[in-house]
């Protein structure tokens, strides 16, 4: 085999690995993006149940002057 050979064969070997590479942070990137959703649609439903709570609470409390009045 000659320099050339042996140089070809070394870069094949790096873009096969570097192929392997991508496609594994690939896969990685798309399991994290579904945590992030998860993690933001649950953000979103205690958001709601904040608000709603929060909502209910003011209702609930009247409106008084302080005693010191």
């Amino acid at each position: 085999m000659s320099d050339a050979d042996d140089r070809i064969t070394r870069l094949e070997e790096m873009v096969a690995h570097q192929t392997k590479v991508i496609e594994e942070l690939s896969d990685q990137l798309a399991e994290q993006w579904k945590v992030v959703e998860q993690a933001r649609a649950k953000l979103d439903r205690l958001t709601e149940r904040f608000l709603s709570l929060e909502e209910q609470t003011r209702d609930a409390i009247p409106v008084t002057r302080p005693p010191h009045y």
